[in-house]
């Protein structure tokens, strides 16, 4: 009886503390929930991004042959005229496409701003090839620039212009990625400029109206300052994707015994030439290497550009 009275009295003591114990608040279950859907997208995040990055870094100190800390790697890197032909060919892709893509995309924007109908047909036309595949895309430009019976040499030939190796020009060849690049990324522009118009008051333009000023004067005024988000944004993504330019210089140029960047290295872009000495090379330390010289590359352009281009604005 003594025994049971004791357990009794546990009982009603931790039923007293339980009762006593203030309920866990919403906010904080709240937060758990969301850490724990968090966790694993966050550990696949460091598995599949941080940890590559840090091990990347770390083999771009190693040799080849397996000794230790070198920097033999950046040595030769600074020293290989195929690399700094690849930077320059890398800076000609961003300085060629991305303005040319941006004032396409935005031409088009203001073009379907002023139309009524179908609208939303001429968006998804334009919009398309950038959903396409790279590699489709490529492939079928590639067929166009074929020097027998491709497209573009039959359309010079209606004009009585010779025909063009278009591809296997060094003075053409990056100029026909360039032209892959600019109509496959201007649908995205268009759409990203299209936004960024609808989120400009129009009152202001009808007060610009108002005090007389032209198309062109509320363009300069009012458009192109306000789209200045807008601008930044396409900026950098741009210049981010074209200093990583692969598939398209991948699939128009590389051929049987031949590999990508030809000819002459005239088209070869640094991750091209990071990609040939990783795995046809397997050099994966030099590699590393030119990892980490274009991480570098990207970053110290991306900061560039939100300094210069980021600029405060107000309605």
């Amino acid at each position: 009886m003594a025994q049971t009275s004791m357990v009794d009295r546990g009982t009603k003591k931790s039923m007293i503390e339980k009762r006593d114990k203030p309920p866990m608040k919403l906010k904080t279950k709240r937060t758990m929930v969301a850490y724990s859907f968090l966790a694993i997208p966050l550990l696949f995040f460091l598995c599949i991004r941080i940890y590559p990055t840090l091990y990347s870094f770390s083999m771009s100190f190693s040799s080849q042959y397996g000794e230790g800390f070198t920097m033999e790697n950046y040595q030769q890197l600074f020293k290989d005229e195929v690399f700094w032909k690849s930077v320059w060919n890398t800076c000609k892709y961003v300085i060629i496409t991305v303005p040319i893509q941006m004032a396409l995309g935005l031409l088009i924007a203001l073009a379907l701003e002023r139309i009524q109908h179908f609208r939303w047909f001429y968006r998804m036309i334009y919009f398309l090839p950038y959903i396409t595949s790279v590699i489709a895309v490529s492939w079928v430009w590639r067929l166009m620039f074929e020097p027998s019976v491709g497209f573009f040499n039959e359309l010079i030939g209606w004009f009585g212009l010779p025909s063009q190796k278009w591809l296997s020009d060094p003075k053409l060849a990056l100029f026909c990625i360039c032209a892959v690049m600019i109509w496959q990324a201007m649908g995205f522009s268009m759409l990203i400029f299209m936004a960024g118009l609808q989120g400009i008051p129009k009152q202001l333009y009808e007060a610009a109206q108002i005090d007389g000023a032209g198309r062109w004067k509320m363009f300069w005024k009012i458009t192109l300052p306000l789209l200045n988000p807008t601008i930044v944004f396409l900026a950098v993504t741009g210049v981010i994707s074209a200093l990583q330019t692969f598939a398209q210089i991948q699939s128009l140029t590389a051929s049987s015994g031949a590999s990508a960047g030809g000819p002459l290295n005239s088209t070869v872009s640094i991750v091209v030439y990071m990609y040939q000495n990783a795995f046809s090379e397997f050099n994966m330390e030099y590699a590393s290497a030119v990892a980490v010289v274009l991480f570098i590359f990207i970053l110290l352009v991306t900061l560039l550009q939100m300094k210069v281009l980021n600029k405060s604005y107000e309605y």
